[in-house]
Formats: C-alpha cells, structure tokens, sequence
C-alpha cells in the first residue's frame, strides 16, 4: 500500500484547495501517492440519492479506498463547530471495517475551512478524529516545528490544516497552502515508515 487517502467533502470550493495541496506533499514524499477521494452530499429530502459517478471531479469514496491505503487525510468544511453532515454518513457506515480492524495502525491527518477565524476549526478537526480513533488509527498534527504555524495570521492549527475565508476569500493564503502540504506530506512519510 504506498498510496495515502485524501477523503474530503466541499461545497464552496475552500476545503477541495486544501485538499489538493494535500495531496501535493503526499505525492512529495518517494515512493507515495495521493488518492483524492470525495463524498456525495446528503440531502434532507430522503427521496433524493446521488449519481454513483460526480460529474465533476474526483471520484466517490468507497469503504475500499479506506482498506487499501497506507494513510488518510480527511477534510470538511466546519459545521457549527463539526465536521459536514455529508462526511460524517460516510464515516457512520464504516463499521465494517471497524469491525475487521482495516484501519488499525495505519495514520491520519484532518484539515478544515471556516468562514471566521473562530468558527470553530479545531473543535471540527477534533470531531473528526474521534471515530478515526475508535478504527485505531494514529493521530498525525502539524508540529511546531512547520514554520508557517507560527507566522500565519490566516488558518493552520497543531490539530491539522485549516483556511479561514472570512465569508468571501475561498483563495488559500500561502501559509494555508504550505500547512497542508506539510501535513500531506507528514502523513505519508508516516505511512511509509509503517509500512
């Protein structure tokens, strides 16, 4: 396995930017590759289903894409302090592979976007560790030791990478994009040592 999941959900566009620039310190690493995965939104209308295909963009997200990487880093826009409903049902229908330990031992890494600086991106990043933590996976932050942690005035936490659009900036300040590519980066460095 030498490929690392980059699973997101995206409605404005902000988290997909992260997500990419994810995947671009995931495919830095030698002998490592991103595979950039989203999910379908969920609907309030229990009638309505998505196409099995997007039409745009990358594809949907399988429970075995979860199996057969190395890795996972995982986005979503914050939702009142959480990650997006839509990310969440994916994850809720993971048992599976709860059950047959298929994530155990493998590392991930989170990112998020919010519209305000405190919209609540590490309360989010920390929602979506919690179940990654219950398959037994291991928790992969962003150190001190990135200098862009300590200089940004954007997004970027210890927790994972994050933007801030502020209601209307959905382009990535520099310091946003070198976080996540750190944290892309990290996770499958990671992977590959476990490996």
């Amino acid at each position: 396995m030498s490929d690392v999941l980059v699973l997101y959900y995206s409605r404005a566009g902000s988290t997909e930017k992260l997500a990419r620039e994810v995947c671009r310190g995931v495919d830095s690493v030698d002998g490592m590759s991103a595979r950039l995965r989203t999910v379908p939104v969920v609907s309030a209308t229990t009638e309505a289903t998505e196409s099995e295909v997007p039409d745009a963009g990358p594809p949907y997200a399988t429970t075995q894409d979860l199996v057969e990487c190395a890795g996972l880093a995982m986005g979503s826009p914050t939702r009142f302090g959480n990650m997006d409903a839509s990310l969440k049902y994916f994850i809720d229908n993971t048992v599976n592979e709860w059950m047959t330990a298929a994530c155990v031992g493998k590392p991930f890494g989170l990112f998020t976007s919010t519209s305000s600086l405190h919209g609540g991106q590490e309360s989010t990043l920390l929602s979506m560790a919690l179940p990654l933590i219950h398959h037994g996976m291991l928790f992969v932050g962003i150190p001190w030791t990135e200098e862009a942690l300590s200089a940004t005035t954007t997004g970027g936490t210890p927790y994972g990478a994050s933007h801030v659009s502020w209601s209307r900036e959905h382009e990535l300040s520099d310091d946003e994009k070198s976080l996540a590519r750190a944290l892309g980066r990290r996770v499958a460095e990671i992977a590959a040592k476990l490996a």
